[in-house]
């Protein structure tokens, strides 16, 4: 345990290291050899944390279910869960709302700036525009339909396909939970017995944390400066105004909304939570990815937090796919700054779609890095703003995503303590 409790120091050496190291780089013209050299660790590190994340999910799953008593305490644990996703999303949504039309970071876009940043990233705006177009003209079911994999070995071999791979194995610990006791009990032998190596992975591939976050943060940096830090300094400058807005949204849901449900409702002391979380937190920022983050979150709630597997197991993945509270709230700003940028005004009823669009589009949005920029290509038509907008923030989705990162996985375990609490299922302590 002494071990791990070093690792968010090292983490965020790691991180420091980094910053520096790709600044570095793009100082000395180097960007190109970072990204060929170094960039592929944490590519590995990735790799690694996926690897491991579908089976922990599955194992998790099936035993949680299998542990709930009958299927009226898991219908209750289900609907608490989505329940509580929903709410926090809308919450997180709302303060977004607020905090752009209060800051109004849009008017501070000079008209050359704007037409500079439509005109740097017009190729990637179409990208995402044909992306979000195909998955707005799908049927009104389609989501449903999706939902249940035609092929299970396919959906386990796909990381975005996190939402198969939950319902698969919900409905073979409802399977088990219908089995009798006797044949039941060696199958729950073998997942616990998975569980328990798929959690060992998860140590052994943290050791590759260091390394991995480090080539990371370096790559990261290299991409966005490339060879001329000045013009990292320049985007940053245009766009400094939305950028922190963003942040303090996402500052106030980890600072102010979550400290109060957790005190309040989850009856968690905040600070032990921070404490437990930090290791999470950080591959969350390193990676821009809670999918990837998730074995991780799962390790922090359920061995520094207290919180049995049957709970940790069923809300956490299903948190991973369904519930980006920062990623709902980068929306909302993003949505806010680009129609004041164009002049456009928004009324209560494009206020009242805002919120709506944003919250189902975050349902069954893959946590991976980019996602956000296709659902908010959904957002910004469901208001009639002109997709080309998403130009104006591309230059600086890259560093948000990081943030918002860190508050999709934050906010899976908030939801995750409370559930607990009111399962009455959290070990003192």
């Amino acid at each position: 345990m002494k071990r791990f409790l070093s690792l968010p120091v090292l983490i965020v050496a790691a991180i420091v290291a980094g910053l520096a190291a790709g600044i570095a780089a793009s100082a000395t013209g180097l960007h190109q050899v970072v990204i060929d050299w170094v960039k592929p660790l944490g590519t590995i590190f990735i790799a690694l944390l996926k690897l491991v994340a579908i089976p922990l999910v599955v194992t998790q799953l099936v035993l949680g279910v299998a542990s709930a008593r009958d299927l009226r305490s898991l219908s209750r644990l289900g609907g608490r869960t989505l329940a509580l996703y929903a709410g926090t999303t809308l919450v997180a949504i709302t303060v977004g709302l607020l905090l752009a039309h209060l800051v109004a970071p849009g008017r501070a876009l000079s008209p050359a700036d704007r037409e500079d940043l439509r005109g740097q990233f017009a190729a990637e705006v179409g990208t995402r525009t044909d992306q979000a177009r195909a998955v707005r003209d799908r049927g009104p079911l389609q989501p449903l339909v999706d939902l249940v994999p035609d092929n299970v070995v396919r959906a386990l071999s796909d990381n975005q396909a996190m939402l198969q791979v939950v319902f698969f194995a919900l409905l073979f610990g409802v399977a088990l939970l219908c089995v009798p006791t006797d044949r039941a009990r060696p199958v729950l032998d073998l997942f616990e017995g998975l569980n328990a190596v798929f959690i060992g992975m998860v140590k052994l591939i943290l050791y590759f944390a260091v390394p991995g976050v480090f080539a990371l943060m370096t790559a990261c940096v290299a991409e966005f400066a490339r060879d001329d830090p000045s013009r990292a300094l320049g985007l940053l400058g245009a766009l400094g105004l939305y950028f922190l807005t963003v942040v303090a949204g996402l500052l106030t849901l980890l600072a102010a909304i979550y400290p109060l449900i957790l005190r309040f409702v989850a009856r968690v002391r905040v600070r032990d939570f921070w404490r437990a979380m930090i290791p999470a937190q950080l591959v969350a920022f390193s990676t821009s990815s809670s999918s990837a983050t998730l074995p991780v979150t799962l390790r922090c709630v359920e061995d520094d937090l207290g919180v049995p597997p049957r709970v940790a197991g069923f809300v956490l993945p299903v948190g991973a796919t369904v519930n980006m509270d920062g990623t709902s709230l980068y929306q909302a700003v993003a949505t806010v700054f680009i129609a004041q940028a164009f002049g456009v005004e928004l009324g209560f009823g494009a206020q009242l779609a805002i919120l709506f669009t944003a919250l189902l589009a975050s349902v069954g949005a893959a946590g991976v890095p980019g996602t956000g920029l296709v659902t908010l290509v959904i957002v910004l038509e469901a208001v009639g703003i002109d997709p080309g907008g998403l130009a104006l923030i591309l230059a600086v989705d890259r560093l948000l995503d990081m943030f918002r990162s860190v508050v999709n996985v934050t906010g899976d375990a908030m939801v995750c303590l409370v559930v607990a609490a009111w399962e009455k299922a959290r070990a003192p302590g």
